[in-house]
Parts: structure tokens; C-alpha cells; sequence
């Protein structure tokens, strides 16, 4: 085959489908066959027809259902080589484009978000979670001084190991990332305008390394962020060392006392 016969195929199957005349002009049958399926009061007016295919043609009609505003029903027919006769393929509705349609579709594990747990739910992390690794990664000291019954805990004991799983550098670069990006990093209008930093706080309790070098607990009760995780530029107006002017006030003004006789009988002169 020549190249210019390939190409010529290919364009030809490459063709939008011609709309059939006789399939296009079974506007009544196509109709018929929807108010047949939903009823005379849900169908509207004809919008159009388009070629589905060779003999394939969908006709669209309004939907005339309260709530489905922008939505159409699809009635696909259809005819056989040298018939004349069209038959119904499908009866559908389907949305236009301002259609009020679901929102798509988002996994479970996905739409959870902090602040979603109640008491008594469970939200174990995934197989393979990037947060967490192997402990015999880094090692960790024993978290539980009874005996666990399965057989892993008492390997991990025996070699020194503590938790099965601890956090992986990349849950740890994540966490420290979300605190520093949140409420309690410094860009908060509280942080912007407090008196001095959370790292010059006498109420800041330090935090072991690789997390310790920019991160604290705070532990002054008056203040919002007590007993949470805050970096070392957060701030906030309980800090140890904020100080109020105090104000001397206004000198008074002398008075003459006019009421009081002045004894100067002791008074020697000059």
C-alpha cells in the first residue's frame, strides 16, 4: 500500500461521523420512546441531534424535572444497512454545562482532615505511610515496661530496639513544615506583634534535636499557645519578659492655701 493511500484511510477513519438523515429525522420516535420511559411532563423541548456514528444519532431533549436545571435527556437511535426503520439504543439524562452536579469524588483517606477524630475513632496510617520507618532504623528505647504478647515486641526489646515504626525524615520534615507554616509559627498577626520571640522566653520548654533547633513547647498557662508546639520566632504578649510602662501622671498644679493662718511668731528676722 502506498503511502499516500495510508494516509488517505487514515484520514478517512479519522472523519467526524456523518449524521444520518433518516436516523436524524426520527425526531417523534425518539420522543416517543422517552415519554415512554419517564412520563409526558418530564421532557421538554427538542434541542438537537448529533452523529454518534455510522446509522448512530442521539437526540437531546430539555428536562423539564424541578431541580434539574441545565440537564438534558439523551435518546440514542439507531439503524441497520439499507433499513429504514431506526431503533432505540439508550435512554439516559445527562448534565449540560451549568448543571448542578456532586462535587467529584474524593477517597475517604483523603477528605480526613486534623480535627476530624471523636472519641472512640480509629484512623490507622497506611502500609506504606511516608511518614513513618522502621524503627531498627534510628533504634528507640522501650516505650512499655509490660511484656507485649506478639512476637515482634520482644525482638525489638531484646535488640534494643523500642516502637516497631518511628518518624521518617520525611514525616518529620512535613511536621515541621505544617507547625511552622500554622497558628504557631511566626506568621501570625499574634506572633507580628508580640514584645519577643518564643526563643527568649523563660516559659519555653526546649525540645531535643533535630526538631529542638526550632522548636519548643510553651508552658505559661496565661498564654494561647500553652502546652502546644511553637517555633522559636512565634510569639505572643504573655512573654516572660514583657514589660507595661508605667505612666508617672501629670504633676499637680500648686495651690494657695487662703484658709490657714501662717504662725511666723517663731519666725526670726533677716
Amino acid at each position: 500500500m502506498s503511502a499516500a493511500r495510508t494516509a488517505t484511510t487514515r484520514a478517512s477513519s479519522a472523519r467526524a461521523p456523518k449524521l444520518d438523515a433518516v436516523a436524524a429525522g426520527a425526531v417523534d420516535v425518539a420522543r416517543a420512546a422517552l415519554v415512554d420511559e419517564v412520563g409526558e411532563k418530564q421532557v421538554g423541548g427538542h434541542l438537537g441531534a448529533r452523529a454518534e456514528g455510522d446509522r448512530v444519532v442521539t437526540h437531546l431533549f430539555a428536562a423539564a424535572m424541578p431541580g434539574y436545571r441545565g440537564w438534558h435527556w439523551s435518546v440514542t437511535v439507531a439503524r441497520a444497512l439499507r433499513q429504514k426503520k431506526v431503533t432505540i439504543d439508550e435512554v439516559v439524562l445527562l448534565p449540560g454545562e451549568d448543571a448542578i452536579v456532586a462535587p467529584e469524588w474524593t477517597p475517604y483517606k483523603d477528605r480526613v482532615r486534623s480535627g476530624d477524630m471523636n472519641p472512640g475513632d480509629l484512623l490507622p496510617p497506611e502500609d506504606d505511610d511516608p511518614r513513618l520507618a522502621p524503627a531498627w532504623f534510628v533504634g528507640d528505647e522501650a516505650v512499655d515496661a509490660e511484656v507485649d504478647p506478639t512476637s515482634v515486641r520482644p525482638v525489638a526489646d531484646e535488640v534494643g530496639l523500642g516502637r516497631l515504626e518511628v518518624l521518617s525524615l520525611e514525616g518529620r520534615d512535613a511536621a515541621a513544615q505544617r507547625w511552622y507554616d500554622g497558628d504557631h509559627g511566626p506568621g501570625t498577626s499574634m506572633s507580628q506583634q508580640a514584645p519577643g520571640h518564643c526563643r527568649t522566653c523563660g516559659f519555653m520548654v526546649w525540645l531535643s534535636p533535630p526538631l529542638g533547633t526550632l522548636f519548643g513547647v510553651c508552658a505559661n498557662a496565661m498564654a494561647n499557645d500553652d502546652g502546644r508546639v511553637v517555633s522559636f520566632d512565634h510569639g505572643c504578649g504573655a512573654h516572660s519578659e514583657a514589660k507595661v510602662k508605667q505612666s508617672a501622671g501629670a504633676a499637680p498644679l500648686p495651690v494657695h492655701d487662703t484658709v490657714t493662718v501662717d504662725d511666723v511668731s517663731d519666725v526670726e528676722p533677716l
